[in-house]
């Protein structure tokens, strides 16, 4: 049985997600971020980043997004969550790093200035520049990444949660969705699955 750690307003959404979705047997465990539980030495001795995800497995412990997705998706093939084509399955890799290495990094200046700077002048910089670095990031999703009706086309992947996970934040960075019919789509789409309306009333609970 795998172990999540995740925390409600994070990326590990995406990863709670697609263990539903594969119908993995696991157990989910909530981090108190408020209270810096990421940061207690229980923690770190599972994840010495202090972040969210991390899932546990009876190999070892997986983190980084991206990582956990592809691990899902090949470790239950009939849930069918990765293409199967060498090439495919590379497209999706690349869609889930853009997601990780830009678009989450985007969002992480509203809040984590700190990681790139020392000033508190900068972090208010940093802060103002969110929305255009993030609705850029998604104009190129819009027009180039999101094939419709999911991310990779008529097949449901790993990358579908993780867009939705993300997307989920656009309002509170200061994006106007209505300029993202696709994503805005994707989105309700999305919350029409039962595996992440079973996942998001968990994560609130």
């Amino acid at each position: 049985m795998f172990k999540l750690y995740t925390a409600p307003g994070t990326c590990a959404l995406a990863s709670h997600i697609a263990l539903e979705e594969a119908g993995a047997a696991y157990t989910a465990e909530r981090l108190d971020f408020k209270n810096r539980q990421q940061t207690t030495a229980e923690y770190l001795a599972i994840n010495p980043k202090g972040r969210v995800p991390a899932l546990v497995t009876d190999r070892g412990t997986l983190t980084e997004t991206p990582a956990i997705l592809a691990y899902i998706a090949s470790s239950f093939p009939e849930a069918k969550l990765a293409p199967a084509d060498p090439f495919a399955f590379a497209q999706a890799q690349s869609f889930n790093s853009y997601l990780c290495s830009t678009v989450h990094v985007s969002h992480a200046h509203k809040m984590r200035g700190y990681r790139w700077a020392t000033e508190e002048s900068s972090f208010a910089d940093m802060k103002r520049k969110v929305p255009e670095t993030m609705a850029a990031g998604f104009a190129l999703i819009e027009r180039d990444m999101l094939k419709g009706p999911w991310v990779m086309g008529d097949q449901y992947t790993v990358c579908d949660p993780y867009l939705f996970t993300i997307a989920l934040w656009l309002e509170g960075d200061g994006v106007d969705v209505a300029t993202l019919p696709k994503v805005a789509a994707h989105r309700k789409r999305m919350s029409e699955r039962p595996a992440v309306q079973k996942v998001l009333a968990e994560e609130k609970g």
